[in-house]
């Protein structure tokens, strides 16, 4: 399988601390939640998540949904680093050099879950949530990626995919952090499926990041 991946610019300011669990914004994020799942329905497609500092808090959010068993495959709770690489493929020289906070790492997380489960697309977190700093990475640091088809045809006529990832700057507590990674991941894999579209009508959630090819 190729992949093509994406960088993305960060994401930070006003709301971006904002989650899931803050009430009218949990009330935000269950909505682009259900309408991202309706968009995998009406195509037939699946998801699942690779989670490492969200601890299964993405799956809680995609499962919450009606009809969720339709779309949802299932997920992988990455929490330790040896699991990213012996469970999701994650590149060991890459952990070893960088850490697992990381973009490519979110994006192999995302393409690796993708593959174990047998998903069309593939959504990942990993991060910082406090109380202390990891591995000299500051609080607040998240990287969510999202692994889908779209990417440039294979050489060996195999299945292509594209990995995006978006860094992320939140501020709060724990569980704010948390939240926020939940949602940014939500708003994420919907602007993916928006550009995958079939009118390329293309959105990205809020104006939240800007992905760039």
């Amino acid at each position: 399988m190729s992949t093509e991946t994406a960088a993305a610019e960060r994401e930070s300011g006003p709301g971006a601390s904002a989650g899931p669990g803050t009430g009218e914004q949990a009330d935000g994020t269950r909505a682009l939640t259900a309408r991202a799942l309706r968009m995998l329905g009406e195509r037939g497609q699946t998801v699942a998540a690779a989670e490492s500092l969200t601890g299964g808090l993405v799956t809680a959010e995609l499962t919450a949904a009606p009809g969720a068993s339709a779309t949802v495959r299932g997920s992988v709770t990455a929490y330790a680093t040896e699991v990213k690489h012996e469970v999701l493929g994650v590149d060991g020289d890459l952990l070893r050099e960088r850490g697992a906070v990381d973009a490519e790492v979110a994006r192999q997380m995302a393409l690796g879950v993708r593959r174990v489960i047998g998903s069309d697309w593939g959504v990942a977190t990993t991060g910082v949530a406090g109380p202390e700093p990891q591995d000299g990475q500051p609080v607040g640091l998240v990287y969510v990626a999202v692994a889908g088809p779209g990417g440039s045809a294979s050489s060996e006529g195999g299945e292509a995919a594209r990995a995006v990832a978006l860094e992320l700057r939140l501020d709060g507590e724990r569980a704010e952090i948390r939240d926020g990674s939940v949602e940014a991941v939500v708003r994420l894999l919907l602007s993916e499926l928006t550009e995958n579209a079939p009118t390329k009508d293309t959105e990205h959630g809020g104006g939240k990041g800007c992905l760039q090819p």
